[in-house]
């Protein structure tokens, strides 16, 4: 799985950065202030943390090795699909009521960073 969260980990990046910018440079004549600065920033910032989180979990899993850092890689990326996936979409068509599948990928982010403290603290040597 460490080869899967790298690749993964670099596609997300790609996409965050890409999506960053075509915010700042792209939807600022379409989207109001809120939903650019609030909504679609917050997607594009969780969006890159989580790509960085699955690198980690890519080098606790070849460090450690066990299946926690493995749950851990599959929970950041439903997050960033659930997450920020539902707030770009929620930003491009403007159905509010998607906002209730946010709290989903939040809640994944969570879980994933318990089971990578946990695949850690377990870890010998």
């Amino acid at each position: 799985m460490e080869r899967v969260f790298t690749i993964l980990g670099s596609l997300f990046m790609f996409l965050g950065v890409g999506l960053g910018a075509f915010g700042a440079h792209g939807l600022s004549a379409y989207l109001s202030k809120h939903n650019l600065t609030g909504t679609f920033e917050t997607a594009v910032r969780y969006h890159v943390y989580h790509a960085l989180a699955l690198f980690i979990a890519a080098w606790v899993a070849g460090k450690w090795g066990g299946s926690l850092p493995n749950w851990a890689g599959g929970l950041f990326t439903l997050g960033i699909l659930l997450f920020s996936g539902s707030l770009y979409l929620m930003v491009a068509t403007r159905l509010r009521w998607l906002g209730a599948i946010t709290p989903l990928g939040g809640a994944a982010f969570l879980a994933g960073w318990a089971l990578l403290a946990l695949a850690t603290w377990r870890a010998q040597g």
